[in-house]
């Protein structure tokens, strides 16, 4: 992540890809319109699926492809929309970018009818929460993730631990160490790593920034040297010093930590993770990295987030993609309708059968064919977490706050207990303007 752009930059950059793409994106000439569908990568088939069904007489979907990064992903789509572009009408956004997106009007509002449609209340409270800005529906929860603790079941016994009751940190953490085991998380210098300082904060009760004044921007009330970010460098660095780390502690990643789940030869690990991680390893079922068998596969354990701080209930990760659609979009209202259908339940079914993407619905993780593609006591882990998850914090000025957060908690293998005063102060001058990333 890097500091917001200003927009005399942005507009210039953008103006050369706005003149150069305009004319093709409209399709030149009368006839049907056509609505641009910028996504990422993620499901790529399923979605061009999503958007040949979804067109009508009225008006054709095409996918158009954002770069793999979601930082890039940002870059490309504000550049256009700070340009005025028209021929941005769909966009499937990180839910952290809806707040900037949202609150430099880059974002057409679901209204009355199509904005409770949108978000009913079958639509999980996590993935509600991170469509709304300012008493408006900014965006549509499309697919939802999170990340839940998985281990091997063999593991967990042999050190003693009831996974069926809520375990913590220091739980985990110990019981690796002390079986040869490791704990798999995401510490490099990027956002996830955030992901993980945030929950645990969450987890113990506090939040990186004041909710109620999140919205205030840059006069938001800096809280992460609290009681709670306390706690959540002590778990940090408790890993750290314990045997468990794995080798590549400080610059592990969603991948990494992957591998050590079913070594050669070992217990394997704990691993907190996205919710891809069950597809991944069914589909390596006799390859590297993956399980040797079936049978191995079953010793795939899988249970909520831990507990920061034992008896307060863990914050599991938020995060997926909403559909936005673009302000300056010549079509808004045929662009709505087509956010609305690419975000139903069936559009919902398919990304998570196909993909691997869950919904943000829970009548889909009730459907008979995710209970077919699916475990069942994992659909509802999945949908539980999703549901009393927290999201990272809701502020037009999120590229920033993350970035102060990595500068200061990084490399995890420096955190203490004075990392989150030293955060504090730095991410309260980065808000005001009184120091540089």
């Amino acid at each position: 992540m890097y500091p917001r752009p200003t927009r005399r930059l942005i507009a210039g950059l953008a103006t050369m890809t706005f003149v150069a793409t305009t004319l093709a994106a409209c399709g030149g000439g009368g006839g049907k319109p056509t609505l641009n569908w910028y996504i990422n990568p993620d499901g790529q088939a399923t979605l061009t699926k999503l958007a040949k069904d979804c067109s009508t007489d009225k008006y054709d979907i095409k996918i158009q492809l954002l770069p793999a990064s979601a930082t890039d992903q940002r870059t490309q789509l504000a550049r256009r929309l700070a340009a005025g572009d028209t021929s941005t009408d769909l966009m499937s956004l990180d839910p952290v970018f809806v707040p900037e997106f949202a609150n430099a009007k880059w974002l057409e509002p679901f209204k009355g009818e199509l904005a409770e449609k949108v978000l009913d209340d079958d639509v999980l409270k996590g993935a509600g929460e991170t469509v709304q800005w300012e008493d408006e529906v900014v965006a549509a929860p499309q697919w939802a993730n999170t990340q839940v603790l998985w281990y091997r079941r063999s593991l967990a016994e042999a050190a003693g631990l009831d996974m069926s009751k809520p375990v913590t940190w220091e739980q985990v953490i110990d019981a690796a160490a002390d079986n040869d085991a490791t704990v798999g998380v995401q510490a490099n210098k990027y956002e996830a790593y955030v992901v993980w300082i945030n929950s645990l904060i969450q987890g113990a009760g506090g939040n990186i920034l004041d909710p109620g004044t999140v919205e205030d921007g840059r006069d938001a009330k800096v809280t992460i040297n609290s009681e709670a970010g306390k706690a959540a460098a002590a778990v940090i660095k408790k890993l750290a010093d314990s045997g468990a780390a794995q080798p590549d502690f400080s610059t592990s990643n969603e991948g990494t930590s992957l591998g050590a789940m079913f070594p050669e030869d070992g217990p394997g690990e704990f691993m907190t993770n996205w919710t891809f991680v069950y597809n991944n390893y069914e589909g390596l079922i006799g390859k590297p990295g993956g399980p040797k068998d079936k049978k191995a596969l079953e010793d795939l354990g899988w249970a909520r987030y831990p507990q920061t701080v034992e008896g307060e209930e863990s914050k599991p990760p938020i995060g997926g993609i909403d559909i936005g659609v673009g302000a300056f979009s010549k079509h808004p209202d045929f662009a709505q309708a087509a956010a609305v259908c690419v975000t139903n339940g069936k559009a919902q079914t398919a990304l998570a059968v196909n993909e691997g993407l869950m919904p943000s619905r829970q009548s889909v993780y009730e459907s008979d064919e995710l209970k077919d593609a699916f475990p069942v006591d994992l659909l509802t882990l999945w949908s539980d977490s999703v549901d009393s998850g927290g999201p990272r914090p809701k502020s037009a000025f999120y590229s920033q706050i993350s970035s102060a957060v990595q500068a200061r908690w990084h490399s995890p293998t420096s955190v203490g207990s004075t990392t989150p005063e030293t955060s504090a102060d730095f991410l309260r001058a980065i808000l005001s303007g009184e120091a540089l990333l």
